[in-house]
């Protein structure tokens, strides 16, 4: 059994209550949450305090969601990334991951609370725990 409270998700949301319900329904269940509203803010605070799992909308102001996604791509190759678009890409994950593994799983919305934990907990169970 996994121990929720070892975990810190950075969501990444330009709409004020999306954001909220996303925090809420992680911190629920114990996992510790940053929010920010842009792809730029996200990068910053990932620099700052890296995080377990990035969980990012794709299309915000400023810095999109796919941009910020290649650039934590080249940083940190094997992170987690959960994408929770209402405009997800024609070609699903596949369009979203490039040459190199970074998107983990694609979520459309709306989406029922339950599908995001059901994705946060698959990946943390296959996440090496220091």
């Amino acid at each position: 059994m996994i121990n929720s409270q070892h975990f810190r998700i950075l969501i990444v949301e330009d709409d004020a209550l999306v954001q909220l319900a996303l925090a809420e329904t992680c911190e629920a269940v114990g996992y510790s949450v940053t929010c920010t509203h842009n792809g730029h803010d996200g990068l910053r605070a990932f620099a700052a305090a890296p995080f377990d799992v990035v969980v990012t909308d794709l299309n915000m102001p400023e810095c999109d969601g796919r941009r910020m996604i290649r650039e934590l791509r080249d940083k940190w190759p094997r992170l987690p990334i959960v994408v929770v678009t209402a405009d997800p890409p024609v070609g699903g994950v596949r369009d979203l991951k490039g040459d190199a593994p970074g998107v983990t799983v694609l979520l459309h919305k709306p989406m029922h609370a339950n599908a995001l934990l059901m994705a946060l907990r698959a990946i943390f169970e296959t996440k090496d725990i220091p």
